[in-house]
């Protein structure tokens, strides 16, 4: 059902924006609102926050499957009816037919990237400002860091949509 192999590759989307974003796009503003110099970041050793960061990427893209990939919403109410693990029974039955009907519906990069835009938005905005408030973080400093989450995770929810669920079906196999 779920293809690995995209949320694998999708957990590096945060790293690769990050960066563009953190390098040539707004890293002078960033070190500036940090209050790091060029010097001081080449002392700290980066590869712990890279990998580290990659594994979050990898629990961020499990996050988004069932965001942006409503079918798993059907799968989740019927998978504990009687014969469903098996494939047999009433409740399969009906799953393959919402499947047949259904199952490529907003299945689409466009589709995908709206919702985690929204989750970036509603979700993540929030929570990164809150902290950068009680921090004492600027504006600037919030506007970056909340910027590079709704480019990345459009990006990520996207990709995630248009080809992260597999299914028997061949609308489903992206």
């Amino acid at each position: 059902m779920f293809n690995f192999y995209v949320l694998f590759l999708v957990a590096l989307v945060p790293l690769i924006i990050g960066f563009v974003w953190y390098g040539p796009l707004f890293g002078k503003a960033w070190m500036k609102e940090m209050g790091f110099t060029e010097e001081s970041l080449k002392e700290k050793s980066m590869m712990k926050a890279y990998i580290i960061s990659y594994v979050l990427g990898i629990l961020i893209a499990m996050f988004l499957l069932p965001v942006t990939i409503h079918q798993m919403g059907v799968h989740s109410v019927l998978s504990e009816e009687p014969g469903f693990a098996e494939k047999t029974g009433e409740a399969y039955a009906t799953f393959l037919d919402f499947m047949q009907n259904y199952g490529g519906n907003f299945r689409t990069f466009k589709h995908g990237a709206l919702h985690g835009t929204l989750s970036a938005v509603f979700l993540l905005m929030p929570v990164l400002t809150v902290g950068a408030l009680f921090e004492g973080k600027s504006v600037k400093y919030i506007a970056i860091n909340v910027g590079y989450w709704v480019v990345s995770l459009a990006i990520m929810g996207g990709l995630i949509c248009r080809y992260g669920l597999k299914m028997a079906m061949p609308m489903m196999t992206g």
